[in-house]
């Protein structure tokens, strides 16, 4: 019968032809982790000391792009790219990332005489890039080089040089890619800072590229998109009795009703905690009118005022409920911090 043979010792790897994996170093794992956060940021540091005319130049390049920038890397310089080019599409700049691998066997297409190619690699001589540099410059595509090497094939042939080069990687064995990407991933920020800037990239802007995150809810959301309207707007004339004021407020759900006068214009407002308050001082409810127990000029936000704004004026009034108003100052609608948080506004 087969037996499964028993696991190696404690610290020792299952592969035979690996050597046994030493104990675990607190101390040593927090002391390489300092030193290679140390060395990232030196390495940061450093390139933006570099900085000069050719990333200006690279800057006014893009602006002048009446396609797209299409960013290329390979590897980690890759993974790099694909970032880079996904921050600069959400920051006003079109951009994409293709692969030069498969840039080679039909992606080229996706290149066009109006785009920005910016190639990204650590050493300048990635076979994917390089076999790729004569088609570009055939095309007349400007080529943004990012790379850490100056008398490399990428960067002699490029329009542009943008310097990544470091003094050596956090990898203790100086191997791995670590610095050398952050100082890329650094620097395709910077590109895509200068960019929005130069662009007059507001934040409505970034909005729209991002309808689906809070920031898209918030600039986006207008009043009118989230309040209750028709029937759903509770409202009660300045002549009904304080039982019909609190039927209309349980029959809506609002915890508050608007008081109109014979023309239909908004002169009060009345909520569950005026009633409470009302209780509380002993007045005789079988009596009293609206007109008598209301809120005079309540409130009002405009329909077509952003929805966190309606968000801001309830904090700092700490009201919970507010009547919408259209252009004209009449009621069209109502709104309660509830259905601001179902709309994901707060």
């Amino acid at each position: 019968m087969l037996t499964t043979p028993p696991r190696a010792a404690a610290g020792l790897a299952d592969n035979p032809g690996m050597t046994a994996t030493p104990p675990f170093d607190p101390a040593r794992a927090l002391a390489l982790a300092r030193e290679t956060l140390g060395i990232e940021a030196s390495a940061v540091l450093a390139a933006a000391n570099r900085l000069g005319d050719p990333f200006a130049q690279a800057v006014a390049q893009v602006l002048a792009c009446r396609g797209r920038v299409v960013v290329m890397g390979m590897g980690k310089s890759g993974h790099v790219g694909r970032k880079v080019a996904a921050t600069l599409a959400s920051t006003g700049t079109p951009a994409m990332f293709v692969h030069p691998a498969e840039a080679s066997h039909g992606d080229l297409g996706m290149i066009t005489a109006g785009d920005v190619v910016l190639a990204i690699s650590n050493s300048g001589e990635s076979d994917e890039l390089t076999v790729l540099l004569p088609v570009l410059r055939r095309m007349d595509v400007p080529l943004l080089a990012m790379t850490g090497r100056a008398d490399s094939t990428l960067a002699r042939h490029a329009d542009v040089f943008l310097d990544t080069s470091v003094d050596k990687e956090a990898c203790p064995l100086n191997l791995a890619p670590t610095a050398s990407t952050t100082v890329q991933l650094a620097m395709g920020d910077a590109l895509a800072v200068a960019l929005l800037d130069a662009r007059g990239f507001r934040p409505e802007d970034f909005a729209r590229s991002h309808p689906g995150g809070s920031l898209g809810r918030k600039l986006l959301t207008h009043v009118r998109d989230v309040m209750r309207s028709g029937d759903g707007v509770p409202s009660v004339p300045t002549t009904a009795t304080v039982t019909e004021l609190m039927r209309e407020i349980s029959a809506k759900g609002l915890g508050a009703s608007a008081v109109l006068d014979g023309a239909g214009d908004i002169v009060g407002i009345f909520t569950d905690g005026d009633l409470r308050r009302l209780i509380e001082q002993g007045t005789d409810l079988r009596t009293a009118r609206a007109s008598e127990v209301m809120h005079p000029h309540p409130r009002t936000v405009a329909e077509d005022a952003l929805a966190v704004d309606a968000a801001d004026l309830m904090e700092v009034h700490r009201i919970s409920s507010v009547l919408v108003v259209d252009a004209q100052g009449r009621l069209c609608g109502a709104l309660n911090t509830h259905d601001l948080m179902r709309a994901k506004v707060i």
